[in-house]
Formats: C-alpha cells, sequence, structure tokens
C-alpha cells in the first residue's frame, strides 16, 4: 500500500509540545476521568511503502497527569503503573494498514511487562509546512484496551455495588511528526 501524500522516507521524530497521548477510563460507574502523559518519545519510520514503515513510542509512566496530585500519585504506584519497577511503556508497530486518511495501526503494547497486541484507529491529517521551515505531519488515533490485562487490577468496591474503576481504558492520540532534515 501507498504512503499517505507528503509523507518523505526517513525517521520522523515526535513533536512532544504539539501531542499528546491521553486516555479516559470510567470513575464509579458514573463519570470519566482522563489525563495523559507528559513525556513521550516516538519516532515515525516511512518506508517505501506501508508494510516498510513503523511507529515506535516509548512512554515515561511518572509523567502521568490526570491534574489531581492523590490521584496521580496512586496510579504512580505499586497498585498500577509501578513507576519505579516499570519506568517506561512502549508501543512497535507491527503493520499499518488503509489508505487516504484512514488506517489501522496494529502493534504491540507494554505495560508493566506484559506486551499484548492492539490496534488503534487512525487518522492521517496531512502534512504541512510550519513557519519555521519544518515539514510536519499530524495524525489521531484511539484504541480501548482493558486494564486488568496488563496487570492493573487494583480496585475498590462502591456500596451502592460495582467498582471505583473501570476495566476499559480509551488511548486518545493525537501526533505531530517533524520531518527528517534534509
Amino acid at each position: 500500500m501507498a504512503i499517505p501524500t507528503g509523507l518523505n522516507n526517513g525517521i520522523w521524530t515526535l513533536d512532544g509540545s504539539h501531542s499528546e497521548v491521553g486516555f479516559t477510563v470510567r470513575h464509579a460507574g458514573i463519570s470519566k476521568v482522563r489525563g495523559n502523559f507528559d513525556t513521550v518519545d516516538a519516532a515515525l519510520h516511512v518506508g517505501s511503502s506501508l508494510s516498510d514503515s513503523k511507529v515506535t513510542a516509548t512512554i515515561n509512566t511518572a509523567s502521568f497527569n490526570s491534574n489531581d496530585e492523590n490521584r496521580d500519585g496512586h496510579v504512580r504506584g505499586k497498585d498500577f503503573f509501578n513507576v519505579e519497577r516499570f519506568p517506561e511503556m512502549t508501543f512497535e508497530s507491527s503493520s499499518i494498514d488503509g489508505a487516504g486518511e484512514t488506517y489501522q495501526l496494529s502493534g504491540n503494547l507494554t505495560i508493566r511487562d506484559v506486551t499484548l497486541p492492539v490496534v488503534f484507529d487512525t487518522e492521517f491529517n496531512g502534512v504541512a509546512v510550519d513557519p519555521f521551515g519544518a515539514t510536519r505531519a499530524g495524525f489521531s488515533g484511539k484504541t480501548v484496551i482493558s486494564r486488568k490485562d496488563f496487570g492493573l487490577t487494583w480496585n475498590a468496591a462502591l456500596e451502592a455495588g460495582g467498582v471505583l474503576v473501570g476495566d476499559q481504558v480509551t488511548i486518545n492520540l493525537d501526533a505531530a511528526f517533524v520531518a527528517p532534515a534534509k
């Protein structure tokens, strides 16, 4: 399959100040908690075709941020990410399929030393040259995982029934990559 128009061969680097790796998870069965990871390193390796291309990412688990210091400390601790023992999450794509603006980015996600396949439904948002002459490409993507599958099993029962933290976590990506220097 063909590479989207405007993506030149080479290694495109993530522009962290214009990108976000975020999540939503059900809280107490009635609302959703949102947050993100502030420190992410990723690369888009563009080959001559989609089958020759891949995406790699490393996420610093200690950079977890939900704008609630108590919750953030708990999630960074042993009940969830255990950042001292598991300082990183990683993703490495195994295939990219699609055309135009819609793609499926398949790969292996590793959280707490548990590696499982995931598929991100991804949108190619185009390529543009910024006012400083850098060529940028934008993407957005989404997948849903079971946190329990990755060993994130902590929970608390609610008096009215149910649990405090839902199992399904939606991961949302908004990524801007910068083309390799010529």
